[in-house]
This record gives structure tokens, C-alpha cells and sequence, in this order.
């Protein structure tokens, strides 16, 4: 297996624990994600979340609000630099956040990290998505 073979595998992988998240589910995102102090994550819904608890609890609260979620990234372009991997895409999402439809489609940047373990991701930044952050706001929302 290439090292370029490697990061596509840790992206699927990144991926299937972002559809059991859409779907209610965060928990698989502990399995992907390099926990430190450091990692990162720039999600759709704003913001910037720093460190492993932040990131962790952000994904936790998307599980709340999202049902029959689907995302699937692509146009893939991958670079390795060492133990260092970056990932740019298109993720195209359809999910129910709060009660309301959304389909999009964002650019998406994922940086990989090796670890004796494999390649776990450290960092996840998307376009803003306003149509997501306008349901989530709504007075009705799940919270």
C-alpha cells in the first residue's frame, strides 16, 4: 500500500465516522482523530474549535441535531510530507439538522498526522454553510 493508499484509507475511514455522526453518533470520531491539545476542526456551522475536547464535544453536539445524514467527499487531491498529509475536496452533505433539510456542497481541507497506530486526522476546515447555522438558530431547535 502506497502512503498516498494510506491517507485515502484514513479519510474513508474519517468520512464513515462523519455518516454515523450525521446520523446521531460521534462516537467513532474518537477512533480517527489524533487526540492532543493542538488538533483542529473549522466545521460548517462557524467557529474554531481547538483541542481534542473542544473538537470532541463539537461532533458530540452535531450528533444531536442531525438525522439521516449522508457525506461523501470528492474531487480528492492528496500530498504527504513526512509524517504529514493534507486532503482537499468537495464534501457534498444531505442531512436533517434540527428538524430541517440541507444539501450542500463545501470545500473541505483535512490534514493527517502519522502515529505508530496509522494516520489520524488533526485538523478538519469547511466553508461556512449559513443555511445550516440558520436552522440551528431557529427558537424551535434540538438542542
Amino acid at each position: 500500500m502506497t502512503i498516498e493508499d494510506e491517507i485515502r484509507s484514513a479519510s474513508e475511514k474519517f468520512y464513515s465516522a462523519l455518516n454515523r455522526t450525521l446520523n446521531g453518533d460521534a462516537g467513532p470520531m474518537g477512533e480517527i482523530w489524533f487526540h492532543s491539545a493542538t488538533v483542529t476542526a473549522m466545521s460548517p456551522l462557524g467557529g474554531c474549535e481547538v483541542g481534542w475536547d473542544q473538537v470532541r464535544r463539537s461532533w458530540e453536539r452535531v450528533a444531536q441535531v442531525a438525522a439521516q445524514g449522508h457525506v461523501r467527499v470528492s474531487d480528492q487531491f492528496i500530498q504527504v510530507y513526512g509524517d504529514v498529509a493534507y486532503e482537499l475536496g468537495v464534501e457534498y452533505l444531505h442531512v436533517t439538522l434540527a428538524g430541517q433539510l440541507e444539501t450542500y456542497g463545501i470545500r473541505v481541507t483535512n490534514i493527517y498526522h502519522r502515529e505508530s497506530g496509522g494516520w489520524k486526522i488533526v485538523h478538519h476546515h469547511t466553508d461556512i454553510a449559513q443555511s445550516a447555522i440558520d436552522a440551528l438558530s431557529r427558537p424551535e431547535k434540538i438542542t
